[in-house]
């Protein structure tokens, strides 16, 4: 919407009511240039964009075409070079992928495990030896004590059980003269009577 210079009178219907309300619902974008660059109207407020001179309108209604594929081209470089580092690091992601031990070699870790597996395997064994040879040794030395307190041991040193009616005697006083009694050795037993 546009007009060049004029008096107040001239720019006047600018500033109408109803044209103000026109272009504020218009559907289509709507530029002002009316009257040069010091006039102001009530249009100018209302619409999308001012501009000074109509001539200035008409070139901000259609921009330069050499600029727009200028611009057009920037985009289109950028977008180039965009899609090339995103390939490239796509590039080294899938190289690092590849390169790492998982890939390579993908039984590698499950050897690794079955050896460690293996070591502690190992470890209970020989934690298990060690453990049985203690007990080993412990119950050697503990039969050794019992044995020396067997009275078949004592027996077998030269020494007798002396029986009375199948009670052991333990002191002189347990016996009278004429008693029977019985005496046990390492080989058998044979009755006697106290005198």
């Amino acid at each position: 919407m546009a007009r060049g210079g004029g008096s107040l009178e001239d720019l006047w219907p600018f500033n109408e009511e109803i044209v103000a309300r026109s272009i504020y619902n218009s559907k289509i974008p709507v530029i002002s240039a009316v009257g040069h660059e010091t006039d102001f109207s009530i249009s100018d407020f209302v619409a999308d964009l001012r501009a000074p001179t109509p001539s200035a309108a008409a070139e901000l209604a259609v921009p330069d075409v050499y600029e727009l594929k200028r611009k057009i081209e920037s985009f289109q470089d950028r977008l180039r070079m965009a899609l090339i580092k995103k390939v490239e690091i796509m590039k080294l992601r899938y190289d690092k992928c590849m390169s790492s031990v998982v890939f390579k070699e993908p039984l590698r870790k499950v050897n690794d495990n079955y050896l460690n597996i293996d070591n502690l395997l190992k470890r209970l064994e020989a934690s298990i030896k060690i453990k049985q040879e203690k007990e080993k040794n412990r119950y050697i030395e503990l039969i050794s004590k019992l044995d020396a307190l067997s009275p078949l041991k004592t027996l077998a040193r030269g020494y007798s059980i002396t029986e009375k009616q199948g009670k052991i005697i333990k002191s002189k006083d347990e016996l009278n003269k004429g008693d029977k009694i019985d005496l046990i050795f390492t080989d058998g037993k044979k009755g006697a009577i106290i005198n």
